[in-house]
């Protein structure tokens, strides 16, 4: 039988990475490969009692079709918190996705054209690429060091690209690197932003899990003429399977988002939008939220000193001041899909960095996450990820 696909559907591949990694489904794996909260923080006895809250007295409502726009006392609670982060907007510039993953897909619809140039930190977000790459765009790569993306690089970027859509940044301790963007560039982003008369994409779902040092104003205060697109989700602070996350945008471009969702899937899931803002009115999130800084941080220092410890020496990685991830940079000549393969034939995994690198290359880096292993399970996996390496060495 011939099937006759759209381009867009010739372009979609299997990733063979995922498929190598469905491994990490084995109990006996140890998997530092994933972006996964820990799942014994999600506060499952709240939740019982918030469904029990929302069905006993707003069921009918819940359980019916929503506006596209979303849920507004959800909206407005957004707003509320956005305001505490220096960004004063009206709920109405507030549209609730299904996760920031669906943000990701809009904004591909939205902006994107094929041929046309998105603009990125290297390495950036491996969803982020998989969700640009159906409108068959071009990458310019713009190079990171310790405080985020270099800004003589980006407006270089800028000025070599004319058919640039927008700029796509992780500035709070990004995925994969945990690097966080420092003040004086989120604030050259904007300039340049403005001086190129691009649009930018502020991607923040980790923002609230700083476990030291001062939190940062998101790009979007800085943002004086509408242009910052700024997304977050409550899958890091609450749980992911609500799939609950938003976009705040000006209202023209809010507008263009939510004429694609209502041909996407007219609303997010109204139970999750009435669950989330009810566990907001019926218990502390803050305390919550801290519970989960606290235990990521107690993860994070132990995968820091374990690499420190069983590491060979010639093997650089980040320390995160927060999030979920760290990254590694083997010696240039080790590639980390076959570091990979090994280690997985000693049960323990993560995800070689060159995925994250939307034009190819620097297959000699990976990223380990921390967030959902027990303290026994990082020592363990991360000796064993250090034999390998030291073998290979």
């Amino acid at each position: 039988m011939s099937i006759n696909y759209a381009e867009r559907a010739n372009h979609v591949k299997a990733s063979e990475i995922r498929e190598l990694l469905k491994v990490t489904e084995r109990p006996e794996v140890i998997s530092f490969a994933g972006g996964l909260p820990a799942p014994e923080l999600f506060p499952i006895d709240e939740i019982k009692q918030v469904c029990n809250s929302v069905l006993t007295e707003n069921g009918m409502q819940a359980l019916q079709y929503g506006t596209t726009e979303g849920y507004t006392p959800l909206r407005e609670l957004i707003a509320g918190r956005m305001c505490r982060l220096g960004i004063d907007v009206p709920a109405e510039d507030i549209l609730i996705t299904a996760g920031s993953q669906q943000g990701l897909d809009l904004t591909g619809k939205v902006f994107i054209d094929e041929g046309s140039t998105v603009v990125c930190e290297s390495p950036t977000y491996l969803a982020a690429i998989s969700a640009f790459r159906t409108f068959l765009p071009r990458y310019a790569e713009v190079a990171m060091d310790d405080e985020g993306m270099i800004m003589e690089d980006l407006e270089m970027a800028l000025a070599e690209n004319p058919g640039k859509k927008f700029i796509y940044t992780v500035p709070d301790f990004q995925n994969p690197t945990g690097r966080t963007m420092s003040l004086d560039r989120r604030k050259r982003l904007v300039e340049l932003a403005n001086k190129y008369d691009v649009i930018v994409v502020e991607d923040n779902p980790y923002g609230e899990l700083r476990f030291k040092g001062e939190s940062l104003p998101p790009v979007k205060r800085f943002d004086t003429e509408g242009r910052v697109v700024y997304s977050s989700t409550f899958s890091k602070i609450l749980c992911p399977g609500l799939r609950v996350g938003w976009i705040c945008a000006a209202p023209e471009i809010l507008r263009k988002y939510v004429l694609f969702k209502q041909g996407t899937d007219l609303h997010t899931n109204v139970m999750s939008q009435f669950i989330i803002s009810r566990f907001f009115e019926m218990f502390d999130i803050e305390t919550h939220i801290s519970k989960i800084r606290e235990t990521y941080r107690v993860r994070r220092d132990l995968m820091v000193q374990t690499i420190a410890r069983e590491f060979p020496e010639g093997i650089k990685y980040t320390r995160p001041e927060g999030g979920l991830f760290l990254w590694v940079e083997l010696p240039s000549h080790i590639n980390a899909r076959d570091i990979l393969i090994k280690c997985i034939d000693n049960n323990v995994a993560f995800v070689p960095g060159g995925s994250f690198f939307p034009n190819g290359g620097k297959e000699n880096t990976l990223r380990l996450n921390y967030s959902n292993a027990d303290e026994d399970k990082i020592v363990e996996g991360i000796r064993r990820i250090a034999k390998i390496l030291k073998e290979e060495l």
